[in-house]
């Protein structure tokens, strides 16, 4: 998840330097509740203390309102098709949600 925000902030200030004007928090969709429920709460458990600075951070920008972390179920991850092996229904719906089309499909 820090990884995903530390992506996330960069692009904000790429955007930010093409001249966007961003208005809104950026979203980093989770299929984790863990994750979300430890990076929104501040509890310390014995077995989080390995991600502690990450925290630190994503509560930060969290606080600001720079992002946001809204859940989303793991059957609905269109980012699923780049990194897992999916059934061919589940990659092709995936397709269709993301827009992409064959361009050697016939017409």
């Amino acid at each position: 998840m820090a990884n995903g925000v530390c992506e996330l902030l960069w692009l904000r200030n790429l955007l930010r330097n093409l001249g966007f004007k961003l208005k809104s928090t950026m979203q980093l969709y989770c299929d984790n509740k863990a994750a979300i429920d430890i990076s929104q709460n501040p509890v310390q458990h014995d077995f989080t203390k390995h991600v502690e600075v990450d925290r630190h951070c994503i509560k930060e920008k969290l606080d600001a309102k720079i992002i946001s972390f809204p859940f989303i179920p793991t059957e609905e991850q269109l980012a699923d098709i780049l990194t897992k092996r999916v059934s061919k229904k589940v990659f092709y719906d995936s397709l269709s949600k993301l827009g992409m089309v064959d361009v050697y499909a016939p017409t």
